[in-house]
């Protein structure tokens, strides 16, 4: 779920997909590893006092351990059952505001359990009890997503329920390993998927899959459509089902109506939007995304990120920065260069900026939905490699400041009048979770010891994470 950009001064994790290197080349540095034919996202890894690299063949479904044995994970899935609300909700049409309409995407996570003492005998039965009541507040995701009479997505709130699903897996918790390494085709036995399902409207919004381990340990999966929220409000609402496993009251209850986001009537187009711009591929990036990808940790400590700040200000130009920024721009470049783009090429860099304390009046506390909106900066690919790297982050800087209230409702009402959604094309878009605290989430047994996705949605994706006893995911 995306997050906004905002001041981060924690350690840092991107995800990365790109072309699988040769063996001889696992001991470089980002620039001499990636090549021009190469696909990028990224990991920042607070465990490491240095910079460390790793690649996983996304197509395998066998993970190397901890202790460095390969082993095949196999998950028994029980038959899927229907959890609707424990009460009477309400019933109809629920509206999804246009912010909502553009990011209707599945995104994976799971959430790792410890229970060694606990044991997880009644972890299915306490999470899926929890799951009836927290959805009473939480009705829409009791629904199904549908087509409205203006063509836009909405959800039937019909209480049928959301998916639930049991598993055992074969092996111990600690023999996945580290899940900031991920094996996309592996991790994804953690998460049900609906068989069959052709589109998004045959996927319910929220599915889950409990998985006990042998030792003792459990995971929850889940599945869930972003048109349903953001990073924040999803956050919000694992956070209130765990609060809801322990038999304490929601501390954030969340605020269903999204009408506050609605089209102005007349819609007004005030800003140049070119978040949803078309750019030409004049380099053939787009002929890459056709080979085998892996994913790739970067791992970053404290040290290295102030270093990146340090290089970022030496020349003057900027007074400060914040880590979201530098590291940012430093990516964008990096990708650029090895990506090989031409230096007529124009390339796109594309993240989101919380607009909840941003819009007048703000967004109210535990808003339900997407309060994000994309902001952009578009620049020349010989112009971003030649200028120092004062020069990225003055565009990302730019970028942020970009996003006002007014700017926001000219979005909403862009989408409005011309449907159009935001282009990948040419494009590196960047997503953060560093500030969602999902690692707090607890059903009884603590907090998680690992949370995270378990893949990017797209290949031009980016994703920012936090690592470390503060930030686990």
């Amino acid at each position: 779920m995306g997050e906004a950009a905002a001041p981060e001064e924690k350690e840092q994790a991107i995800k990365i997909r790109a072309k699988e290197p040769s063996k001889q080349n696992s001991g470089a540095n980002p620039h001499q590893i990636i090549s021009p034919h190469s696909s990028l996202q990224c990991v920042w890894h607070s465990d490491s006092r240095y910079l460390c690299l790793v690649v996983e063949v996304q197509e395998s479904a066998v993970m190397e351990s901890c202790n460095g044995n390969v082993f095949q994970l196999s998950v028994k899935q029980g038959e899927p059952t229907l959890v609707p609300p424990a009460e009477e909700t309400e019933k109809g049409l629920y509206f999804l505001s246009n912010l909502d309409q553009n990011i209707a995407v599945i995104v994976r996570t799971i959430y790792c359990f410890k229970s060694d003492e606990i044991g997880n005998e009644k972890a299915w039965e306490v999470i899926r009890n929890a799951l009836e009541k927290v959805l009473v507040h939480y009705y829409p995701l009791a629904g199904r997503l549908t087509i409205s009479s203006e063509g836009k997505l909405i959800v039937d709130c019909n209480g049928e329920g959301a998916i639930f699903v049991e598993a055992e897996a074969n092996c111990s918790m600690k023999e996945i390993g580290d899940i900031t390494k991920p094996d996309p085709e592996t991790l994804r036995k953690l998460v049900y998927d609906i068989p069959g399902a052709k589109n998004i409207l045959e996927v319910p919004p929220l599915v889950a899959q409990v998985t006990k381990f042998k030792c003792g340990g459990f995971v929850l999966g889940l599945c869930m459509n972003h048109c349903m929220f953001d990073g924040i409000g999803a956050m919000e609402f694992v956070n209130s089902w765990g609060e809801t496993a322990r038999g304490l009251p929601i501390a954030v209850p969340p605020f269903l109506n999204r009408s506050l986001l609605k089209a102005r009537n007349p819609p007004e187009i005030e800003h140049q939007h070119q978040e949803f711009a078309e750019i030409e591929d004049k380099s053939c990036i787009s002929d890459i995304y056709n080979d085998e990808l892996v994913y790739r940790s970067f791992c970053f400590d404290p040290e290295k990120l102030e270093k990146l700040k340090m290089k970022a200000m030496e020349n003057g130009v900027l007074d400060k920065c914040t880590t979201f920024e530098v590291v940012s721009a430093f990516v964008w470049k990096a990708r650029t260069e090895a990506l090989g783009f031409l230096p007529d090429q124009k390339t796109k860099l594309l993240f989101a900026v919380d607009g909840r304390p941003k819009f007048n009046p703000p967004l109210p506390k535990g808003y339900f939905g997407n309060g994000i909106v994309l902001t952009n900066s578009i620049c020349q690919a010989g112009e971003l490699l030649e200028k120092p790297l004062s020069f990225a982050v003055g565009l990302v800087k730019n970028a942020i400041k970009m996003v006002t209230d007014s700017y926001m409702r000219s979005a909403i009402d862009y989408f409005e009048i011309t449907r159009a959604r935001p282009s990948l094309s040419s494009t590196l878009l960047i997503t953060t979770w560093s500030r969602l605290s999902f690692h707090t989430t607890d059903f009884g047994w603590g907090e998680p010891v690992l949370s995270g996705p378990v893949a990017l949605p797209e290949k031009e994706v980016t994703l920012f994470l936090s690592h470390g006893k503060e930030r686990k995911a």
